[in-house]
């Protein structure tokens, strides 16, 4: 009788194993790089022209965004209006307006009718305002309403790679509503804030289109979140429609803005639309995506991968291992989990399947260490940076907060990709059958050089982070322009072609870097409206207070059954209870960033929460006595909103790495999420002991001590949650490990050697079985 328990023979190496990919593996690559170009970069790439008119403005985009952090003296204003005209004015060239080649349905129609009536009607009241001209308002409804139905007509024949008519003149008018504050600089400073007649008409012309390109490249979610608080910031006695505040609960009254007051404050200050994520973004993101963008297409994240495979293939479930290590490095400098996933998992997930892991795990790991990937310093994902500016903390205090979360979550994914193996009884791919390590390690070394100036000027020479990436970005200019002549000299091969392969490359990085922009900037943008409407109509606030209100009806309720047990055991009964209520705070939140991020990218995911909820997390820790520093707060959000991209059913890195694996994306986001469940365990780690984002942490021994802390206890959580160490374990073995974990979670030395003890306790009880079990077979 066999024992199951125990893993199978090793397979006979097989040729095929370490192979380039087969025919389908390729397809289905190239699928999933369709898929991640139609979600990230729109997808659409028209002839003649407009496809020059594209590369032209993507290109010059790159080169303001270089130029404005180096030698361009140009004002913040100036700076942000140039970076959403180009975002947006992008968005409607290269995201159609009806995604893939289906037909419209109700929603799509309904939206671009709606949208085309108040762009038609808004733009005749500005001709009004501009000119002698008074049209009446029965004229303007008559042009709005003629313009959707021939918007309606048109999309009759759209084609994914044509653009038609009325994108390009949605694209107009749109970007000339950001540059309207670049056209009336002047005006707009003397006037302090208050926005004109023509004003409201331009910037309430501006807030539709931005929505509607929100639409086409993040997806309906955003949009309607932040068109909602819009109308939010409309309602009131003295709002432009007071007949909704009827409506409102008295938690969330309140007085009511002006069209005027609300225009004001959404478009022409920088309180809203033009804000701070916009300014984040200006500054800051656009570099790091080009430097990650230009690093890609110099071919280092190929490199990652061959050193991964090379040092790790050899091991038990290598592949999946491999996979982890090298989406880790290229996630050090991508702040994109989709990038990451097409870029890696193209390569790792077809040796996965090879070597025995389910099509949907396979996928599902890639999801994971994907998504993780912006966590990892130096180049975490964008919405780090805008962290920086919310707590008004330097960008390096932030990688060096979440530089222990990061590692032992990717420590921890590690281990759970070796537990899987186990289980699946896997073994590597035979070490004759790997590139050479130290071949492959010196054959890249160079592309470690702009990572090293990145990595030295951050942490050694504390410059800014805009500085630093802007040095780096140079420094990878000056590789990718030498790094082929440099093999044609050593390999005698001409020189001129090489050096121009230099430049093509330098060239399509540059344009990758801008449309990798498209969907961020839009999103920051349309954030924005979120941010300018709580901080005028305060219902920050009033969040607060509802959900202050509801923890505490849910804690008095849990307190029933648990306070008796506490009080006869002579417990705390304040500090149990104080504790369960700030404990159903961190849920409310988790689940809340959860939910939104169902449709949300992370970017947008963290801003929305972070202008709701962060504040209540920071504010009651402190009533409630638990001293939460304000970054943590902002991490707990972060932390949660990266699981947006593997969270089903809209978890956009799952549809890409299931079109790579050919698996189910509903069953690969799952299964990534259970991967990801260690990811939404160290947020209440870190809340409840903030020296894991070494806050108040004085030595090398102390940070040693918390890390290995950490990181033993979230393996006792994964071995807990897999079911299995050795073999697969039973529940008293599974409840210790699960016990382990949250023992843990606080370091101290009398906790850490008892948890320690008893995951050790259950790894020789599970080794005494298995070779009892082995014996007796």
């Amino acid at each position: 009788m066999a024992d199951r328990s125990q893993p199978p023979d090793p397979p006979p190496a097989s040729p095929q194993s370490t192979q380039e990919p087969t025919r389908d593996d390729a397809e289905a690559a190239r699928a999933a790089r369709r898929l991640v170009e139609e979600l990230e970069t729109g997808g659409r790439l028209p002839s003649g022209v407009l496809l020059w008119g594209i590369i032209g403005l993507s290109l010059g985009w790159s080169l303001f965004q270089l130029g404005a952090a180096s030698v361009l003296a140009v004002d913040v204003i100036i700076q942000r209006a140039v970076h959403v005209f180009c975002g947006i004015t992008l968005a409607f060239l290269v995201f159609p307006a009806i995604r893939g080649r289906r037909r419209p349905g109700v929603f799509q129609l309904a939206v671009l009718g709606g949208l085309s009536l108040g762009v038609g009607y808004a733009a005749v009241r500005l001709v009004g305002e501009v000119t002698p001209l008074s049209p009446p308002h029965w004229l303007a409804l008559a042009v709005g309403l003629a313009l959707g139905l021939a918007v309606l007509w048109s999309l009759r024949g759209e084609q994914i790679h044509r653009v038609p008519w009325f994108d390009l003149l949605f694209a107009l008018l749109a970007g000339l509503g950001a540059l309207y504050l670049v056209f009336d600089y002047q005006g707009l400073q003397t006037r302090q804030g208050l926005a004109i007649e023509r004003e409201i008409w331009i910037g309430l012309l501006f807030m539709l289109l931005l929505l509607e390109a929100t639409r086409r490249s993040l997806g309906p979610a955003l949009a309607v979140i932040a068109g909602l608080f819009f109308l939010y910031q409309l309602t009131g006695p003295r709002g432009a429609m007071p007949w909704l505040a009827a409506w409102m609960p008295d938690l969330l009254a309140h007085r009511g803005a002006s069209l005027q007051r609300a225009i004001s404050q959404q478009y022409v200050t920088t309180e809203g639309i033009f804000g701070v994520p916009v300014g984040v973004s200006t500054a800051f993101v656009f570099l790091f995506v080009l430097f990650g963008s230009m690093l890609d297409k110099a071919g280092a994240g190929k490199y990652f991968i061959d050193v991964a495979n090379s040092f790790l293939g050899h091991l038990r479930g290598g592949p999946a291992k491999a996979a982890v290590v090298a989406s880790g490095l290229t996630g050090m400098v991508s702040g994109s989990s989709l990038a990451n996933v097409v870029t890696t998992g193209t390569f790792t997930i077809p040796l996965m399947k090879r070597t025995g892991y389910p099509a949907h795990k396979a996928g599902a790991c890639e999801v994971a260490v994907s998504t993780n990937g912006q966590l990892m310093p130096p180049v975490m994902g964008a919405a780090a940076f805008i962290i920086a500016e919310f707590v008004g903390v330097p960008y390096i205090e932030v990688i060096r907060a979440a530089a222990i979360p990061a590692f032992v979550a990717y420590f921890a994914l590690f281990y759970i990709m070796h537990l899987e193996a186990l289980k699946l009884g896997l073994y590597g791919i035979p070490r004759d059958e790997l590139p050479p390590r130290l071949k492959t390690f010196l054959a890249g070394l160079h592309f470690l050089i702009p990572v090293a100036v990145l990595v030295y000027y951050l942490v050694i020479e504390r410059r800014t982070p805009g500085y630093a990436v802007m040095v780096a970005i140079l420094a990878l200019a000056v590789l990718m322009l030498v790094q082929e002549p440099v093999k044609a000299v050593r390999q005698g091969r001409p020189l001129l072609p090489a050096l121009w392969h230099g430049v093509v490359t330098l060239f399509h990085g540059l344009l990758a870097g801008a449309r990798n922009m498209v969907g961020i900037a839009v999103a920051v943008a349309t954030a924005g409206i979120i941010v300018g409407s709580v901080s005028q109509t305060g219902v920050g606030l009033r969040l607060t207070e509802i959900i202050q209100i509801v923890s505490a009806a849910m804690a008095s309720g849990i307190g029933l059954v648990t306070l008796p047990v506490v009080d006869l055991f002579g417990g705390d009964v304040t500090g149990f209870d104080t504790t369960t209520q700030f404990a159903i705070v961190l849920l409310i939140t988790a689940v809340a960033s959860l939910i939104l991020g169902l449709g949300l990218p992370t970017t947008a995911n963290y801003v929305v929460m972070a202008t709701l909820t962060a504040p209540v997390i920071y504010q009651l820790g402190n009533e409630f006595g638990f001293g939460i520093p304000l970054l943590a707060a902002h991490l707990f959000v972060f932390f949660f909103g990266i699981l947006a991209d593997d969270t089903p059913p809209v978890g956009l890195a799952a549809y890409a790495a299931a079109g790579i694996a050919r698996s189910n994306p509903i069953r690969t986001g799952v299964q990534g999420f259970i991967y990801d469940m260690r990811t939404a365990i160290l947020p209440f780690m870190f809340i409840f002991n903030t020296q894991l984002l070494q806050i108040n942490v004085e030595s090398w021994l102390q940070i040693v001590h918390i890390f290995a802390s950490a990181l033993v206890g979230m393996m006792a959580f994964a071995a807990g949650v897999q079911g299995f160490v050795r073999i697969r374990t039973i529940i008293p073995e599974r409840l210790v490990l699960l016990g382990v974990a949250f023992m843990l979670i606080q370091p101290n030395w009398i906790t850490d050697i008892l948890g320690v003890s008893l995951y050790a306790l259950v790894y020789l009880s599970q080794w005494y079985r298995q070779h009892r079990r082995a014996g007796v077979t």
